[in-house]
């Protein structure tokens, strides 16, 4: 599957663009459907697509990895450095009370959210440069593999601009998409993102106060537990754990993972997800569900985990 991944996605950045998306069947069909769902104006939404510009580079950067994977001590080098830990400990300072009420509100911890906005964005310093329709539109109609995912996100994005009074191709993010301090892709954008300074308006890309507040929200509605653990380092024997290192909802109990020779460092109650990080072995509790709710992945989770233990850690030291 994942060859076949590859190739199509090659296919795709090898295909010629077309002179402009506005005459593409497909995107003529979409066109359509946003009208008929939304009420759009069919003319102003040709008018864009004509505009759009087709990212190559875009689809360089989402082709699925084919060399060895970043392993679990760099990947998480990178996010624990001493610049990274700093520029979070100067964040929570200069954004302290937003973060305060965000946990008073929403019930997650303020080393939580500082970690996701750290790794995310480093703190706001890199939101990303790509114009947000050119990408979406390139991956919507030239990425076959995820096409019906970006075509949602897009839609989504058009109902965000219209309902926010944004001009569609001023806003820049990721080549994903993905936009703002949190890097919300839009359709997150929509169902998550809150007005937390108050102001009239969401603004993700300008607003700390909102970004916070956003991201507070979105673990919330995904089932953040208040006071509930991420996670705890694990010990194996053997390997016929292996079989049970799969997925993230935490579902095992922990006498049967027992059995195959898995011991916590600590003593849990509850029911976990067996985490292999290559080098190392984790449970994960219901709250790192959460996390890979925000990036469905193990190491994002456990590099957002230790940032912020890190993170709580230092700010402790420095009261």
């Amino acid at each position: 599957m994942k060859r076949l991944l590859v190739l199509l996605a090659a296919l795709a950045l090898a295909a010629p663009a077309n002179a402009s998306y506005e005459e593409r069947p497909e995107v003529k069909t979409f066109i359509r459907e946003l009208v008929d769902r939304h009420g759009f104006v069919e003319e102003e939404l040709k008018t864009l697509f004509s505009r759009v510009q087709r990212a190559d580079p875009v689809l360089q950067a989402i082709l699925p990895q084919t060399q060895a994977q970043l392993t679990w001590d760099d990947y998480r080098a990178t996010f624990l450095d001493d610049k990274r830990i700093e520029g979070g400990i100067a964040f929570w300072k200069a954004n302290g009370r937003a973060l305060a009420r965000a946990e008073r509100r929403y019930g997650v911890p303020a080393q939580i959210v500082v970690a996701i906005i750290g790794v995310e964005t480093f703190y706001g310093r890199h939101t990303g440069r790509w114009r947000v329709v050119d990408a979406l539109t390139t991956l919507a109609f030239d990425y076959p593999p995820r096409a019906r995912f970006f075509r949602s996100e897009l839609e989504n994005y058009l109902l965000l601009a219209r309902d926010n009074g944004l001009d569609v191709f001023a806003v820049r993010g990721s080549y994903a998409g993905a936009i703002g301090i949190p890097q919300f892709m839009p359709g997150s954008a929509r169902r998550y993102a809150v007005d937390f300074d108050g102001d009239g308006a969401i603004d993700l890309r300008r607003s700390t106060a909102d970004a916070i507040g956003s991201v507070a929200n979105f673990l919330r509605q995904h089932g953040w537990q208040p006071g509930g653990e991420v996670q705890v380092k694990a010990r194996v024997e053997g390997e016929a754990w292996r079989a049970l290192a799969a997925g993230f909802e935490p579902k095992h109990a922990i006498g049967d993972l027992a059995n195959v020779g898995v011991r916590p460092e600590k003593p849990i109650d509850s029911p976990v997800a067996l985490v292999d990080l290559g080098s190392e072995q984790r449970l994960g509790l219901h709250n790192f569900y959460v996390l890979t709710r925000y990036n469905r992945s193990a190491l994002y989770a456990s590099a957002v985990a230790d940032l912020a233990a890190a993170l709580k850690k230092n700010q402790s030291a420095g009261k």
